[in-house]
Formats: structure tokens, C-alpha cells, sequence
């Protein structure tokens, strides 16, 4: 039984919104965060990532960088760019790339569903990314990037959503910095929001899609707030709960996350294909190779394509060892090309989807070797992955359009 809550968010003034929510934090690395800053003071990134209030090589994770993050959000609320709703609501937003269009209901989630397996993840957290982002949280006392989460459909929750959406006039309406439309409705009818509460509490499973370092972060919050506060009543304090965006299973897309080598591991391209070739059928293609099923894969090399098709007695059943990404590692990139750990090997990259097959071409002509296009991990076996209690490997799904940050904040001590 999933515990959903609305809140009252601190949100920004309409006629600043479009300069101020800003993609996730993760997506930059310092470099273009500065960039984008420099470019866009108003950006929300500076908030996400403060330590561009300082000068280049300051240690992006010294405690004074977390105070800005702190500082600076309070001057823009006091200044007027955020207010916050008096009563708890239900938000409903809806992200429109490329003429398709998928909405979710912004909401608190329970960090005790997340402990209790409810909330259920798919993939394994670095502690040191967690470290900057509970440091985040913690300091500034606020959840300013929501967690991305997915349900299987539920028929009456997609009926409320598309009620309030017909009737009710956006709130915000703007196309942001990745050519993405992005709206928000507010739902301040009393009645549907205790309607959502009731129809998520009948939910058993909810799944993280993306976010998974911002939810361990933001549970780890949680629980130390509540040692600081033993005396308060536990599931009813702010902390007991992390900003999230809710998604009906039908709406989401997961394009597929590419592989970049940098080398064939000491071997001859005659050598490496001969190796291939025991586990895979193999046929040059005069295109390049975007798979169009399960099991099938592209790989480009020294300016050609080949296609690649895995046979049959190296398919499996299981959850995990069935993923496209673990048959190219487990089959391929591990016995052949000695990626031994993925997350650690530095011979070996990964390229979103959303950057096409033109970058892996690029990235395997200039700074790698060789590339590999995949098919991408379905939700479907995202859900049996989670259901068995297992990890998918390492940069499984890549999930597009990219919540914005700073449109929804939380605060979940009341240091603003």
C-alpha cells in the first residue's frame, strides 16, 4: 500500500518559470554548469550546483558550498521569484518532446515505502554521489529535484489527471532549454486529492525510473532528521517524505543507452570478429544500425556498420542475464574485449540514446574504437528486474524528457 501525499510547494512566479527550472544537476559536469550559470544567473543550477558561486577548482564539496546553496535559496524567495501554495495540493505535470506527451502527478512519497520495498529500485547507488546530494539536502533543508517514478496504470488516476487538464488552465506553459514543452496544472479540489491518496494506497509496487542516487540521499535525510528528532511522531514530520513525480507505466519511454570502447583488448579487427562471431551472427550493413528487437545489436567501426544478432543458446529467462545489456557485457565486452566491471573501467563509456547514432560514430572515430547501438530495456522488464529483488547492470535505461529542477520544491524542515 503505497503511502502518496500532496504538499504545499514553494514554486516559481510564473512570469520567471521558464528561467529558472533548469535541467537535473547530474546532466553537467562542472564545466557547463558554469557555462550555463554565467549565461543564465536566474537558473536554478546554480542552486543544484553551488560551488558555481565560487571560483574554479574550490572544492565542489567544502561545507560553505552547501551553505550558498542555502543562502541563495532563501534570497530567491524572499526576493519573490518562488512562492508557495498555502494548502496542500496535487500537482499535475506533463512533458511533451518531439509530439509525445507523458504525464505524472507530482507528489511526496514515503521514505519508509522506499525501506519497505514498496517504492522498489533497479540498480545500485555510488556513496559518494549520494554524499554531495544528502549534504544537499540536508543544508538547505529542501528536495529541489523530484525522484522520477512509475506505476503500472491505474485507470482511475489517468481519468482524474485528464479531467483537471481539460478544465483547469496551466499554471505554467513553456518550452525549456532542451526544446521540451512543459506544463503544470495545480489541484487544489479537496475532493480529487483525497481521491489520489486513496487510489495510490491501493497500489503495492511503485518503481524508481530514474533518480535513484536523489532517493537513497533523500531517505538518509530523512532518517537522520528523524534521530535528531526522536521525540516527533514518525510518518507525519516533512522529512518523512521525498518530492517525486509519478508515472503511469503506458506513458513512459526508455530509449536505449549506448556502449563506446576504447580499444579491441590487444587483438586484430580480424581476430575480435572471429571471437564475435562464436556468439553472435554477424552481416555488415550499408546503414547505420539502430536495433529493432530484443537480441539484436549495431556495431560501428573504422567508418563501417555491422549488425549483430545473438544466437539462440545465449538467451536466458532471467530477469536480469535476459537484458540486451547484460548479454553484450556477459557475451562480449567481458570475455572478448576484458571489460571485467563497467562501472570502474575506464575503457569503456556510455552514450544516451537521445544523442543518436552520429555519436557513437563520432566517439568511436575520435577519442574510442568501437561502438555498440543497443535495444532499449523495456519497462516491462525494468518491473521484473525490481520484482525479483535483483540490480540491472550498470546505465540500463535512459529515460527522456528529463524532469526540470527548481519547478517544485520541498521543504522538509522549514529553514525557508
Amino acid at each position: 500500500m503505497a503511502d502518496i501525499r500532496p504538499f504545499n510547494a514553494y514554486r516559481p512566479v510564473p512570469d520567471k518559470v521558464s528561467k529558472i527550472a533548469a535541467l537535473p544537476y547530474d546532466v553537467y559536469n562542472e564545466i557547463e554548469a558554469r557555462r550555463v550559470v554565467e549565461a543564465n544567473p536566474d537558473s536554478f543550477l546554480a542552486i543544484d550546483r553551488p560551488e558555481t558561486f565560487f571560483e574554479p577548482g574550490h572544492d565542489m564539496y567544502a561545507g560553505e558550498v552547501y551553505d550558498k546553496a542555502l543562502d541563495a535559496l532563501r534570497e530567491r524567495v524572499e526576493s519573490g521569484d518562488f512562492v508557495q501554495d498555502e494548502e496542500r495540493c496535487y500537482y499535475i505535470y506533463e512533458l511533451t518532446m518531439n509530439g509525445r506527451s507523458q504525464t505524472g502527478i507530482v507528489a511526496l512519497s514515503s521514505i519508509d515505502d522506499y525501506m519497505n520495498n514498496i517504492i522498489k529500485k533497479h540498480e545500485n547507488t555510488r556513496e559518494d554521489k549520494e554524499q554531495d546530494r544528502i549534504n544537499h539536502v540536508y543544508t538547505t533543508g529542501a528536495q529541489t529535484g523530484p525522484i522520477f517514478l512509475c506505476y503500472r496504470k491505474n485507470d482511475l488516476i489517468s481519468e482524474i489527471t485528464e479531467k483537471v487538464k481539460s478544465v483547469d488552465e496551466p499554471v505554467y506553459d513553456f518550452v525549456s532549454d532542451d526544446n521540451v514543452r512543459q506544463r503544470v496544472w495545480v489541484m487544489r479540489d479537496e475532493e480529487e486529492n483525497n481521491m489520489i491518496s486513496r487510489l495510490f494506497a491501493q497500489i503495492d509496487d511503485i518503481y524508481i525510473a530514474d533518480g535513484h542516487h536523489r532517493c537513497a540521499s533523500a531517505v538518509k535525510v530523512g532518517m537522520r532528521l528523524r534521530a535528531e528528532n526522536e521525540g516527533k511522531v514518525r510518518g507525519r514530520q516533512e522529512y518523512d517524505y521525498f518530492l517525486s513525480v509519478l508515472f503511469p507505466d503506458s506513458e513512459l519511454m526508455i530509449m536505449d543507452y549506448n556502449r563506446v570502447v576504447k580499444d579491441l583488448n590487444g587483438l586484430s579487427f580480424e581476430e575480435f570478429m572471429a571471437k564475435v562471431k562464436e556468439k553472435f551472427d554477424v552481416s555488415a550493413s550499408e546503414k547505420p544500425v539502430r536495433p529493432s528487437k530484443k537480441a539484436e545489436f549495431g556495431m560501428y567501426h573504422e567508418g563501417k556498420w555491422y549488425r549483430m544478432n545473438a544466437h539462440k543458446d545465449i538467451l536466458s529467462d532471467d530477469a536480469v542475464e535476459g537484458l540486451d545489456v547484460s548479454i553484450l557485457q556477459n557475451e562480449l565486452l567481458a570475455p572478448v574485449l576484458g571489460i571485467g566491471d563497467p562501472r570502474t573501467d575506464k575503457r569503456i563509456d556510455f552514450v544516451g540514446g537521445i544523442r543518436g547514432l552520429s555519436e557513437l560514430e563520432r566517439r568511436a572515430d575520435d577519442d574510442m574504437c568501437i561502438a555498440f547501438s543497443m535495444y532499449p530495456t523495456s519497462v516491462l522488464e525494468l518491473f521484473e528486474v525490481a520484482d525479483a529483488g535483483k540490480l540491472m547492470p550498470p546505465k540500463s535505461t535512459w529515460f527522456e524528457p528529463k524532469l526540470l529542477s527548481g519547478l517544485f520544491i520541498h521543504d522538509i524542515c522549514g529553514k525557508l
